[in-house]
Order: structure tokens, then C-alpha cells, then sequence
């Protein structure tokens, strides 16, 4: 009560007080100043932001010796280290991660809008940069797989763009019940090439297109290919590699394409639209699947083809440096074209690394890369679905 009589006596100038100060009635308290706004700022800006994260890169190793890794392993810590630990400790230098693998589903979270929109991320690395920064950190290069055309989820969220069956217009499933995106339909290109930016934003040295094809097995009396159809297959092909390198080619990645392992000897097209000397001006690397396993009886005269791995991939080889040869040869005459600068160097084989054909040794295992080195090659990949690889086939570090 008093102090409102107080108030009441106290003049109105008391009141009007400066815009920068704050009054205190309590006992005890003085007036304190209030800072101004450019003081504000001022201390505001003092407050070290956190630092912008930008993806780290590792140039090129000039001989790749490289293991491949599912999505799940890499987001399964104490999985991965054991994968991780042999190439620390080998010769191996780089490792293959799925990004997109065969279920059509990106491994882990994007910030593309774009990507956003076809909700077909499965987190299943959720540290994916962390990682890979650790990857760069022990020197180990990275590799980025993406599997385009074989894409259920692309296909369930746009059927439109799926292969058909000729004969009613449904979705077309290959023999393990899996369905494909017709490789003409040109909005799928675009979102592959959306998942290869993002991916090197999140620090993928390279990236590495498989399925890059047409289906090769399943009810082929029975298929349609709406917006390939009346084109050569592998015109088609060459179309969608040129597109990867228009949109890709000045980003920074390393550009890598797996083929099937007879591009190197057939000069026909496979009937999935894979020729060699069509892929190679496009891309940094070519991967040849030439696992031994994979070959026909009676291929080049072997009758089991696994068993002679030195042979197949030594032949393949060959073969494969004799087709590189005659396309830079016949580009000779125009030498500022794509296909007049392809060399040898550009073939990086994936091998085998699993029982099929035959149970696989270390001495069988090492008969592929010795293989390699006699046919003029330095790198190579080796293939285990399972991710567990024979350690005695790799040299120490």
C-alpha cells in the first residue's frame, strides 16, 4: 500500500525513461544498462558457428583392388569392421557399397527434394557420412553402386515406366519374380542420375551403374518395352551411357559401368543392349563380370569353365584388350572423339570370390588377378554376396 502511494507522488519524468536502460523498484537492485541491437549482434556473431560439413574425396588409386559390401553390412558396425579391418590390412584399397541395390531402395537418407518425393529411401547405413569419412581417413577409396533398371520400387511407384507383358499390358516379372524399368523411359535416367549427385555430395569417390541392360531371362515370348520399342537395344544402351556423362561428367565423380562378362568376346549385343566398345567412351571404368562360374559349358572349349578361372579371365582379357585396340583404331581419324581416347587401363574386371562351379581357393582366387597382371591390367574387383572373402587370396599390406 505504501509503495503505491509512493508511486503516486513520484513525477511522470520518472517514467520516461532512456530506451537503452532498465529501472529495478526492488531494494537492492541498481539500474543496468541494456545492450543496443548492434551490441547484440555484435556479441551474437562472437559465438563460433559450427562448422558447414563438406564431403571429403580420394583421388583415384592407380591400381583399385576392391571388395564389394551390401548396404546392410555397411550399416552394421561390428560387420563392416571385419570387412573394413581386410582391406586395412591387405592389398586391397577400396571398397564397392550398394546405394541402390536390387530391391530399388536408396540405403540411406537423402536431402534432394527431388529424391524426397519418391519416398524410396531404407535407411539402412545412417551414418553413411561418418563412414565414409572414416573410409577416407584410412585412404581407402569409395565406390558407390547403384543397380538402375532392375527397380521394383521405381516400378510400384511408376508402373508407367515398367516393362510390360506383351500380352494383357501388366507389370513383367523375370524368372526370380523381380520387375525392371524399361531402359528408354528417360525420367528413370534422371532419377539415377539424382541418386549419383547425391551421392557424391555425401563424399562417394565414384560411381559404379549395374543393370544397365535389358532383362535377360524369364518369359521373353511374353515382354513389351513401351518406350524402347521399334529401337535397337543397344542404341538404347549407348543413349542412356551418353546421358550419364552429360549430366554427371563435370561433377567430380569417377563414372564406372558393370557388364556382363561376354562383352568381351561376343561382337553381338547379348540381347540385353551390352556392347563394350559402346560403353567404354562413356565411362571412366568398365567392369567386366567375368566370374568363371558364369560361363557356359564349353566355353572357349573348357567343359567347366569354374574350374580353369585363370583361363576364362586371361582369355577374356584378351579379348577385351583386342576390341579396345580396333575402336581406338577405327576413331583414329577423328582423334578429339570419345572413342579415339579409350585405352586398356579403362578395364577393371570384377572376379569371383564364392563357391559356384567349384569350391573357390585362395590359389584359385588369385589365379583371376594373376590373370589380370598377364594381360597388362593392374586392378580388379573381387564379388562375394555374402561379404566374406578369403583373406588368403589378398597379399598383406
Amino acid at each position: 500500500m505504501f509503495v503505491a502511494s509512493l508511486i503516486g507522488f513520484l513525477p511522470i519524468a520518472y517514467f520516461i525513461l532512456p530506451m537503452f536502460s532498465i529501472v529495478s523498484y526492488d531494494a537492492g537492485v541498481s539500474v543496468l544498462p541494456v545492450a543496443s541491437t548492434a551490441e547484440t549482434v555484435a556479441a551474437v556473431s562472437a559465438v563460433p558457428l559450427p562448422p558447414v560439413w563438406k564431403a571429403t574425396h580420394v583421388t583415384t588409386p592407380p591400381s583399385v583392388k576392391a571388395l564389394y559390401m551390401t548396404s546392410w553390412v555397411a550399416g552394421t558396425r561390428d560387420i563392416r569392421n571385419r570387412v573394413v579391418n581386410l582391406v586395412n590390412t591387405t592389398e586391397a584399397n577400396a571398397l564397392v557399397i550398394d546405394i541402390k541395390d536390387y530391391t530399388g531402395m536408396i540405403a540411406f537418407a537423402v536431402d534432394d527434394p527431388y529424391l524426397k518425393k519418391f519416398d524410396s529411401v531404407e535407411e539402412r547405413i545412417p551414418d553413411i557420412k561418418e563412414f565414409i569419412e572414416y573410409l577416407h581417413s584410412k585412404g581407402i577409396y569409395v565406390i558407390g553402386r547403384i543397380s538402375v533398371f532392375q527397380d521394383p520400387r521405381l516400378v510400384k511407384l511408376r508402373p508407367d515406366l515398367a516393362v510390360k507383358r506383351s500380352s494383357d499390358g501388366a507389370v513383367w516379372k523375370d524368372r526370380k519374380g523381380i520387375s525392371w524399368i524399361d531402359a528408354g523411359a528417360k525420367e528413370a535416367w534422371d532419377y539415377d542420375v539424382a541418386i549419383g549427385k547425391q551421392a557424391y555430395a555425401y563424399g562417394f569417390d565414384e560411381l559404379n551403374f549395374d543393370y544397365i541392360r535389358f532383362p535377360s531371362d524369364g518369359d521373353m515370348y511374353n515382354i513389351a518395352y513401351p518406350f524402347s520399342e521399334g529401337k535397337t537395344k543397344a542404341l538404347v544402351m549407348k543413349e542412356f551411357y551418353a546421358y550419364l556423362r552429360q549430366e554427371l561428367g563435370s561433377s567430380g565423380a569417377i563414372l564406372s559401368a558393370d557388364l556382363f562378362g561376354m562383352v568381351t568376346t561376343n561382337a553381338d549385343d547379348l540381347n540385353i543392349g551390352q556392347k563394350l566398345e559402346y560403353a567404354l567412351p562413356y565411362f571412366d571404368y568398365i567392369g567386366p563380370m567375368v566370374y568363371p562360374s558364369h560361363y557356359p559349358a564349353g566355353f572357349n572349349g573348357y567343359p567347366a569353365p569354374a574350374k580353369v578361372p585363370y583361363d576364362v579371365v586371361k582369355f577374356s582379357m584378351d579379348r577385351a584388350h583386342e576390341k579396345v585396340k580396333a575402336l581406338a583404331w577405327s576413331a583414329s581419324t577423328t582423334p578429339e572423339s570419345r572413342e579415339a581416347k579409350v585405352h586398356f587401363g579403362q578395364i577393371r574386371p570384377w572376379l569371383q570370390d564364392f563357391d559356384l562351379g567349384a569350391d573357390y581357393t585362395a590359389e584359385m582366387v588369385r589365379a583371376q588377378m594373376q590373370a589380370a597382371y598377364d594381360a597388362g591390367l593392374t586392378s580388379w574387383m573381387l564379388w562375394n554376396a555374402a561379404n566374406k572373402y578369403t583373406a588368403g587370396a589378398l597379399l598383406p599390406e
